[in-house]
Parts: structure tokens; C-alpha cells; sequence
């Protein structure tokens, strides 16, 4: 019987040919650029991503920032929704969405997240874009860094550095403007007025993404990132990977054009290493699935393109599963088992608690009561013998308009409030009024000593009708 994880073996480090490239964490790994399909579905992801991120802040909704974390005044804005601190548990739901979304990518397509959408990657492909742009290509790079210093070595190298800290600190500054409006967060720069702790938020999320993205790259995929130290939970053999097809590749050699391989003896494999040379955590995805493999398809492009030239068939290197290379299958078979009954009872799941998900937040009260008896009297007699409780009414409106409500107080026929209770909140308002709640002295003397529940009714008042109610059960005591 065959397993159902997928054993995902250490290698030994190697050295491609000619010593271009060694896979050792302590040495730098000068990526080859590469053109392709996959290239540039991975460009699109960046162009996507970045334009969320950096774009997001900038977009207005109702006269106000259309995505906002306001910790100051304890508002979070999510275009036309307006959660309240007590309303965090919704977003602690959807980021457990996301993380079972990206459980349920990761069977059906292994780490296709980590090669097109993670941020490391995303930030990782800009800043080389930057570094190939100023520094040249891999040659170059390589030829530059072994060169003593001069003019045009501390040129180039400023320059990269002046662009990469400039991406940095624009990163920075966009993430603090989720949490402080973006438009007063650039006006207070330029008057040097930031608060201490949106200096520190710029400055250390611009010098992660500068460290990050320009030095340590591979390392943290390698290394310091969890998810793929237990991906192979979440994988089996019928799982999309990126894998070279070693009965049609091996035994691999160099060759003319015109040589027939066959009569050489040779697979399709070329030893060309270029697989090896864009791969941007340096390994030989020749040497089978390794946990250090973040599905990127720099390899595919570049071993398609040398098919394409040796005129031979494409797909030595492709997506594919465990089972369909060892087995030869074609792409109906290879869908009809990614698509097998476990990832489609993961679905339904996943749906099913998106729809409850939004059907929550859509079902959402547009107010929140909370009732709080005073903890300083229990209860206490006023004029005419009536016992009164004191307590402490907080109403928030959740809606971007101002409302107008109503309380009163259901439980025993006789209570009343002290004073008929109006109150009008502005948008996303909340406010705490003191409340008391009578009971005339002569239901008072029969009910001595008593605890009665009760409850506070508090209604949202439309034009001409009432729209929602919301009811708070708490408590009136009785003394002897």
C-alpha cells in the first residue's frame, strides 16, 4: 500500500559546473532571470497583490478611509462595515478562512501560494527586478561583487540600495496607513509630527521588508518559514507539484542539436543546469520534490524554452503529482485524480463556512447593548417608598448614520424607568447613560427580599417605524 504523505527527503549541497552556483545557505545565490508563461502569471500576482496593498489605503467610503484600523478610537473599517473591539471575532474567523484556504490549495496544488502570492516572493521578485535593472544580469552581478570598489561599483551599488530603502520605506509607511489614516499620516510627515509609535511601525516593517526581500530571501523560505516543515502533511501523491520526469529525462548528457539521443543513449535532459540557475532557492528539482522547492515554475519556463530549441517535446519539467510521473498519465486522468473525493469534501467545508461566514456578518444587529448594574448600591428606597436599581446602559451603533433609540424595561407590570429614555448616537457612536429602573412601594412590600429577572429593551427608531430591537436580561433587587 502506498503512502499518503509524501516523503520530502534532505539533499546533499551541490555545485553546478563550473562552480556558477553553490547550494549553501552561506553562499549567495545569483538568480538567472527567466521569461515564460509562469513568469509572467507570477508578474501578474505581483501587479495584483501590490496594487491591494499599496492601493487599498489611498480609496475613500463615506467621506472617510475605505480600509481602516482606527486603535485610537477603536474602529476597525472595512468599506461599508464598521466593527467595534467587541467585534473582533469576525476577523479572527476570516483569518482562519484563509488559513483553510490555503490548506485546501496546498493539497490540490502543493506550494503554489509561496511561488506567486506570499509576500517574501513578491517583495523577493521586485527587489531583484531592481538589482538586475542596476547591477545587470547574473554574470554581471557575479563580475561586480568580485571587483574591487570604484566609481561605477559604488554607483550601481547605491543606487540599488537608494531604490530598495526608498520600496521600503514606502512599504512601511503604507502599512502604518491601515492603522492611521493615510492622508493625515502623509501630512504629518512632511510637518515631521509622526507619533513615536508610528515612527517605529515605518521604520520596522520598511527595515523587515528591506532585510527580507534584499538579503535574506532563500534563507527565510529555507529556514525560517514553518510552512514547509509541515506542508507534507497537507500533501499526498496525487497532489499538483513541480516535477522533472526522470524516465524521459535521464540519462541526461550534452549534445548537438542534430544528435539523436537515443542512439547516444541519453534522455532529453541537456545538463543544461539552467534549472538550477533560476531557481531562486538553488536547488536541483532534478534531484525529486524537496521541502525547499516553493513551486515558483522557474524551472519549467526555462527547461521549456531549452525543449523548444533542441526540438524537443515541452514538459521534462511540469506541474504534475507523484503518481502521474511515475505512472506516464495524461492531463484528463492527472485532473480527474486532483480533483479526487477528499479535496472535494474540503471544499464543501470550506464553502459551507464562507456562507456562514457571510451570512453572520450580513445578519449582523446594526447596534450592540451591554447592561451593567452600579456596583456601588444593590438597590435603594426613593420618595414614596418605590426601591429603584441603578445601572449603566452602553449602546453602540454600528451603522454609518445617525440613530435614534428607545429603552424601556420588561419584566414585572409595574416597573418603570425613573425618566423616559431617548437617545440619539451619531455615526459609529457609542455612549454610556446611567439608567434606574422603579418599582412602586406597593408591589415592593410583597416582593421583599426578591431577585427579579428582567430585561432591557432598547429599540432603533426609523422615520416612522421601529426597525430593530435588541434585549439585555440582568437582574432587580428587591431589599427587605
Amino acid at each position: 500500500m502506498s503512502r499518503k504523505t509524501i516523503p520530502i527527503l534532505p539533499i546533499a549541497n551541490s555545485a553546478t559546473e563550473g562552480g556558477l552556483f553553490v547550494m549553501d545557505a552561506k553562499n549567495k545565490i545569483y538568480v538567472r532571470a527567466v521569461t515564460g508563461r509562469f513568469a509572467a502569471w507570477r508578474w501578474a500576482a505581483v501587479w495584483l497583490t501590490q496594487l491591494v496593498f499599496y492601493g487599498l489605503p489611498w480609496l475613500s467610503w463615506n467621506d472617510r478611509q475605505a480600509v481602516l484600523f482606527d486603535l485610537g478610537q477603536q474602529r476597525f473599517y472595512l468599506f461599508g462595515l464598521a466593527l467595534y473591539p467587541q467585534d473582533l471575532i469576525y476577523l479572527a474567523v476570516l483569518l482562519m478562512l484563509a488559513a483553510l484556504l490555503l490548506f485546501f490549495v496546498t493539497a490540490v496544488a502543493g506550494r503554489i501560494w509561496c511561488g506567486f502570492a506570499c509576500p517574501q516572493t513578491v517583495y523577493t521578485e521586485i527587489f531583484l527586478w531592481v538589482e538586475q535593472r542596476l547591477e545587470g544580469s547574473h554574470h554581471a552581478r557575479k563580475r561586480l561583487d568580485a571587483m574591487p570598489w570604484t566609481a561605477e561599483k559604488m554607483a550601481r551599488k547605491g543606487g540599488k540600495q537608494a531604490a530598495w530603502l526608498l520600496i521600503s520605506l514606502w512599504t512601511g509607511f503604507t502599512f502604518v496607513g491601515y492603522f492611521t489614516p493615510i492622508q493625515t499620516l502623509g501630512a504629518t510627515a512632511l510637518a515631521l509630527a509622526w507619533t513615536p509609535w508610528e515612527l517605529f511601525w515605518v521604520g520596522f516593517y520598511g527595515l523587515a521588508t528591506y532585510v527580507n526581500a534584499g538579503y535574506l530571501r532563500e534563507q527565510m523560505c529555507k529556514h525560517a518559514c514553518p510552512y514547509a516543515r509541515f506542508q507534507g502533511a497537507m500533501m499526498d501523491r496525487d497532489t499538483l507539484v513541480i516535477g522533472y520526469d526522470t524516465t524521459r529525462g535521464e540519462s541526461r548528457g550534452a549534445r548537438s542539436r542534430s544528435a539523436d539521443p537515443k542512439a547516444l543513449g541519453l534522455g532529453d535532459c541537456v545538463d543544461c543546469t539552467l534549472c538550477v540557475q533560476v531557481c531562486p532557492t538553488g536547488i536541483d528539482i532534478r534531484d525529486g520534490l524537496q521541502s525547499n522547492c516553493i513551486g515558483c515554475a522557474a524551472c519549467i519556463d526555462v527547461c521549456d524554452a531549452v525543449m523548444g530549441q533542441m526540438n524537443y517535446p515541452k514538459g521534462l519539467i511540469r506541474y504534475s503529482t507523484q503518481n502521474g510521473l511515475a505512472n506516464g498519465w495524461d492531463q484528463p486522468t492527472l485532473r480527474k485524480r486532483v480533483l479526487r473525493k477528499r479535496v472535494l469534501i474540503y471544499a464543501a467545508l470550506l464553502l459551507a463556512a464562507v456562507l456562514a461566514f457571510v451570512s453572520s456578518l450580513a445578519l449582523r444587529s446594526p447596534m450592540r447593548v451591554d447592561v451593567v448594574r452600579d456596583r456601588g448600591v444593590m438597590a435603594r428606597v426613593v420618595n414614596g417608598g418605590a426601591v429603584e436599581n441603578v445601572y449603566r446602559l452602553h449602546v453602540m451603533n454600528a451603522t454609518e448614520e445617525v440613530q435614534r433609540y428607545r429603552v424601556t424595561v420588561l419584566g414585572h407590570p409595574d416597573l418603570s424607568l425613573g425618566e423616559p429614555l431617548e437617545l440619539a448616537l451619531g455615526p459609529v457612536e457609542a455612549r454610556t447613560v446611567p439608567l434606574s429602573v422603579r418599582l412602586p412601594f406597593t408591589d415592593a412590600s410583597s416582593l421583599a427580599g426578591q431577585t427579579l429577572p428582567i430585561q432591557l429593551e432598547v429599540t432603533q427608531l426609523g422615520s416612522d417605524e421601529e426597525l430593530v430591537k435588541v434585549r439585555e436580561k440582568t437582574t432587580f433587587y428587591v431589599p427587605e
